[in-house]
């Protein structure tokens, strides 16, 4: 057994219980997606894959734990009036690195990342977690055969699109938008309009 595949059962085994069978399942369709779009793009598929396999490790933790770590990891007191939906991500990636003892930087920028999106300075491997949670093939939405061909040939047109739609869906919903998420967006549109 490799080092790496010695991590991966450790980490696989933390992850798996802190998630519903349901978001589990979800965390291994994207490590399984990130590790392709990885091929594709010329990243680490490992650093991808286990990437994939966290970014979720947080979503399902009570609201307190996260209030309680935005004051222990001094994470901007803006983020309480926020969401889980935010959280999982942008705090999330403390709680990974304190609990898992996952301290790759790529590691923790794209699970960071991966609940806002970013600008056109997106790291590679963040754009990859960011469109492997969208496109991982349990995903069955209006428009995801397009988004995944997209990504196919572009990932940054792919990150483009889901920002997109990411937008256009929540607020079609009424939902109040992450300032960040409307940065990113206005990044790539100026980026793609030139």
């Amino acid at each position: 057994m490799t080092a790496f595949e010695e991590e991966w059962h450790v980490v696989e085994k933390k992850v798996s219980a802190q998630l519903s069978a349901g978001r589990f399942q979800h965390c291994l369709r994207v490590a399984d997606y990130a590790r392709r779009l990885a091929q594709e793009n010329g990243v680490d598929e490992n650093q991808a894959a286990l990437a994939g396999l966290v970014h979720d490790y947080a979503k399902e933790r009570p609201v307190e734990d996260f209030l309680t770590a935005i004051n222990h990891f001094h994470l901007d007191p803006d983020l309480k009036n926020w969401n889980r939906a935010i959280w999982h991500g942008v705090v999330g990636a403390e709680m990974i690195q304190d609990e898992l003892g996952i301290d790759d930087p790529a590691i923790l920028a794209a699970v960071r990342l991966h609940t806002t999106g970013a600008g056109v300075e997106m790291p590679t491997l963040a754009k990859i977690v960011f469109m492997a949670d969208y496109l991982e093939t349990g995903r069955d939405f209006p428009g995801v055969k397009e988004a995944r061909e997209i990504t196919d040939k572009s990932l940054d047109r792919g990150v483009f699109y889901q920002l997109q739609h990411t937008l256009s869906f929540l607020a079609e919903k009424g939902n109040v938008i992450y300032p960040k998420t409307f940065t990113s967006y206005n990044d790539w549109a100026r980026h793609f309009a030139e």
